[in-house]
């Protein structure tokens, strides 16, 4: 069954999108229209945390889970011997992730409002992790911020013994924590300079000393 696979007929990955939106507009609109007025600077807070915390929650994972856990590195495995086919992790497996994983204990530690707040921004910054990384491999990219990501995961692609370029939505933990497969070279005859390195979609400036 599609939404218990790892690759999806294109009506499954379609709805898989159409339920995680769905989830962020209710989301979305119970928090606007019913949530404590006073405790609006509060859930923005939380909603931005989310948002955030996202971002480097999509790292670590990609980075160590999906590149270094089994079975997990297995199905991701899948998506990079075939990048353009509809691989995609279960719906209902991301579904409960979200339900259990952060909202049921941010609910037991706090209450059901910063649990709506937080489970919003994370879950809006999975929606935009799948939305930008369905664009790098089927969308053409026709603005600088998309050319930039397609580039930039291209650049993932292309590392197969040593992976790197973890990031899909940006590329700011990449650049924290070293993984942008770039390195250094040591040239004692020159100063410094820029080294130019040609990869897909364009050549890659590398920093070399």
């Amino acid at each position: 069954m599609a939404l218990f696979g790892l690759e999806h007929s294109r009506f499954a990955y379609r709805a898989d999108f159409a339920l995680h939106g769905t989830a962020v507009a209710a989301l979305a609109g119970v928090l606007m229209l019913a949530g404590p007025a006073d405790r609006w600077l509060v859930l923005v807070s939380f909603v931005v945390a989310g948002l955030v915390g996202w971002t480097a929650l999509e790292y670590a994972l990609h980075r160590f889970v999906l590149h270094g856990v089994r079975p997990f590195s297995g199905w991701h495995a899948q998506h990079h011997q075939r990048p353009t086919a509809l691989i995609y992790a279960p719906t209902v497996m991301i579904a409960l992730l979200f339900v259990v994983g952060v909202f049921l204990p941010t609910l037991a530690l706090f209450d059901a409002w910063i649990a709506c707040a937080l489970t919003l921004g994370l879950l809006s910054g999975y929606l935009a992790y799948s939305v930008t990384h369905h664009a790098t491999h089927h969308w053409r990219a026709d603005g600088a911020w998309l050319k930039r990501r397609k580039r930039w995961h291209a650049l993932h692609h292309h590392h197969t013994q040593q992976p790197a370029c973890y990031g899909v939505t940006m590329a700011v933990w990449d650049h924290a924590f070293g993984s942008t497969g770039q390195r250094r070279h040591a040239d004692h005859g020159a100063g410094g300079g820029w080294k130019r390195a040609r990869w897909p979609l364009g050549p890659v400036r590398r920093r070399t000393i």
